[in-house]
């Protein structure tokens, strides 16, 4: 399934990054109807933190979404991070992957992150950074790795005045020192309390270019290397032939993963899980 579904991706992934309490769901949540009034079927997956003692997802994201629970073409689905430290969950790429398939845009959610938590500019086809108003100066974000990896940032509770202008200026000074292709990320200011910046922040998400097939095959090759150095640790990973990690064009990882696997357990005298 998960082979037919990586051929079959259509859908944009969009992964919204950022500090905790920043207000990523609150604004999935006004994303949500934006992007359905447009026309867009839309499926979020919310990583959330995990709990000590069962393991799973404490839906306290899910929980900050309002939906519509007869809207056919809106499904949201949380998932814990568990022990995973890049603000993803470790079935995100398969999960990601099935939405890609299914539904027009794919919202990501990810645990509330720090300075160093990039795992999401792996999967997602354009990295949403959010900012809040009053998080700290221009020095604070240049020094934060996490704003390297943004396609656009987003200063949610724009409605605070002063201070969320002074926020758009600091992040515009320090995404200045991350310049891609000739040209700095984008930021936008967005209020999802009172609905300021969301329709702006909506069109440039649904006008966003479609990914291509070299961006679809890095993910392919991030997500075959992360999987097998989870499972077998560095010293199986540099054990592999290497021509295994690179996958040509259109190759589904998931199938290339279960390969490899079978290589390393069978030199390991051990049967495929």
């Amino acid at each position: 399934m998960l082979d037919q579904a990586w051929r079959r991706q259509t859908g944009c992934a969009i992964g919204l990054t950022g500090p905790p309490g920043v207000g990523k769901s609150t604004l999935v949540s006004a994303l949500i109807p934006a992007l359905r009034a447009a026309g867009r079927t839309v499926a979020v997956l919310a990583v959330d933190p995990s709990s000590r003692r069962s393991g799973g997802a404490l839906l306290g994201d899910r929980a900050r979404m309002s939906s519509d629970p007869l809207d056919q073409g809106l499904f949201i689905r949380s998932v814990a991070a568990r022990d995973q430290l890049g603000g993803l969950a470790e079935l995100a790429m398969p999960v990601i992957t099935l939405f890609r398939a299914l539904f027009d845009i794919v919202l990501i959610e990810t645990v509330g992150v720090g300075q160093s938590e990039t795992a999401v500019a792996d999967l997602a086809d354009l990295v949403v950074f959010c900012a809040q108003p009053g998080s700290g100066d221009s020095l604070q974000f240049m020094k934060a790795g996490v704003v390297e990896i943004p396609d656009l940032a987003v200063v949610c509770k724009a409605d605070l005045g002063a201070v969320a202008r002074r926020a758009v200026a600091d992040l515009k000074g320090a995404l200045a020192l991350a310049v891609r292709a000739g040209k700095a990320p984008d930021v936008a200011a967005v209020s999802a309390r009172d609905g300021l910046g969301v329709d702006d922040l909506t069109l440039r998400l649904l006008s966003w270019p479609k990914p291509s097939a070299d961006m679809r095959r890095s993910q392919a090759e991030a997500w075959l290397n992360s999987a097998l150095l989870a499972r077998f640790g560095r010293e199986g990973l540099a054990s592999l032939d290497p021509a295994r990690l690179t996958l040509p064009s259109g190759a589904s990882p998931f199938a290339a993963e279960r390969e490899a696997a079978r290589d390393l357990l069978a030199r390991l005298g051990r049967a495929p899980a």
